[in-house]
Formats: structure tokens, C-alpha cells, sequence
């Protein structure tokens, strides 16, 4: 009965930001490692970046330095600040848990263009 709730996205130019917010509801959980995954048509969902609870944070090489994630546990919130965006970031971004096997969101669109 977990539920994610992604929001946040939307239209930007490149070189301008976002920032994205996951919510957990639905039940009372602790989760280790969230993830926030992104999907374009004709393609697989990627990892983009993930956390731990204690605040440690992975990216993979194509958002460092622009995208930061982070979480406020008691909240059950999970957000995702990008900066400097760029077209090839265009996509349905989701959270979700690794190893949880929660339902997907129905995501949010984050579309960079001119």
C-alpha cells in the first residue's frame, strides 16, 4: 500500500533548474536507499542518483556536479535539485527504493528545451 508520488517537473531551458520532490505514503516505512530513475521513450529507466538514509549520496557520471539529492527522513521526502540543465536530460524522472520492490510513481516530465 506504499505509495510514490513524484512532482516537480516541468519546461526550462537549458542552463536553468529544477527541483524535484518524491513523497512516500500510504504506510509508516524506513527506507535504507532511495533512487531517483529517469526514462525516455524507447528506452530502459536509468539510475540517475541514489541515497542512503544517512545521507550519502551516488551519481552517475553525466548528472555530477549539476544534480544534488537529498532527503529529509522525517518528512519521508526525497528531493532532486538540478542545475544547469541540458536537453539530453529531458525525461519521465521516478523514485523509488532499491531492494524494495515498491510500485512505481507515475513519475514526473522534466522537458529542457529552447
Amino acid at each position: 500500500q506504499v505509495q510514490l508520488v513524484e512532482s516537480g517537473g516541468g519546461l526550462v531551458q537549458p542552463g536553468g533548474s529544477l527541483r524535484l520532490s518524491c513523497a512516500v505514503s500510504g504506510s509508516i516505512i524506513s527506507i535504507y536507499t532511495m533512487a531517483w530513475y529517469r526514462q525516455t521513450p524507447g528506452n530502459q529507466r536509468e539510475l540517475v542518483a541514489d541515497i542512503t538514509r544517512s545521507g550519502s549520496p551516488y551519481y552517475v557520471d553525466s548528472v555530477k556536479g549539476r544534480f544534488t539529492i537529498s532527503r529529509d527522513n522525517a518528512k519521508k521526502m526525497m528531493y532532486l535539485q538540478m542545475n544547469s540543465l541540458k536537453p539530453e536530460d529531458t525525461a519521465v524522472y521516478y523514485c523509488n527504493a532499491p531492494k524494495y520492490r515498491l510500485p512505481w510513481g507515475q513519475g514526473t516530465q522534466v522537458t529542457v528545451s529552447s
